[in-house]
């Protein structure tokens, strides 16, 4: 799940090599964070939000059959 969630980010994403992914699992539940560089956070997260929106619900049902719940969060690389 987490190459779905990496191919869709940097189809957006300018600076590729600065983006980084942080996965922690409860059990069930799965939280991933995406960490971009300011000028690439709009481009990610896209206009009112439409392109995470997309991203959660293509995550969701792609992680239907595995039994776990993905939680995707994008934050600004802090330190950029």
């Amino acid at each position: 799940m987490l190459d779905l969630i990496k191919y869709v980010v940097y189809q957006f994403a300018e600076n590729k090599d600065e983006v980084e992914f942080k996965v922690e699992e409860n059990g069930d539940v799965v939280n991933v964070t995406v960490y971009l560089l300011p000028e690439d956070m709009g481009k990610v997260i896209g206009r009112q939000g439409k392109i995470a929106k997309a991203l959660r619900t293509l995550v969701k049902s792609a992680s239907a059959k595995s039994g776990k719940k993905y939680n995707i969060e994008i934050s600004e690389k802090v330190g950029a």
